[in-house]
């Protein structure tokens, strides 16, 4: 079970990373609609997502406080990928959930519906 909410189940490490594969299985497992099922995996996958892209902008650091000879090379590949990096994490944070919500079918289940139907 998920550190964040117990309510929510383990997906294969290959799905964990994509904040649309884990709505989708929100949607599905829990009823939510598309608002509510980006919000939830959104707040559950801010950590992991911001936690990546930050250790490797600080690996790069090296390379834009480099002197000596090569150090102009060596900045501007810091300076690709740091920049990469960090707009990468912004798409995937902020516009990538908003385009979720506006493109993504309704895949609640049937049972989904019974249940939500029922209370």
């Amino acid at each position: 079970m998920s550190i964040l909410n117990s309510n929510v189940q383990v997906m294969p490490a290959s799905a964990q990373g994509l904040v649309v594969e884990f709505a989708n299985s929100v949607q599905q497992n829990e009823g939510l609609s598309r608002i509510e099922a980006v919000k939830k995996a959104s707040s559950i996958r801010l950590r992991p997502v911001i936690m990546t892209s930050a250790a490797t902008v600080i690996g790069v650091m090296p390379l834009l406080l480099a002197s000596g000879p090569g150090a102009v090379g060596r900045f501007a590949i810091g300076l690709v990928i740091a920049s990469g990096l960090a707009i990468g994490a912004l798409i995937s944070l902020y516009v990538v959930p908003v385009v979720y919500t506006y493109v993504a079918a309704d895949k609640r289940s049937v049972e989904a519906d019974r249940s939500l139907t029922e209370k």
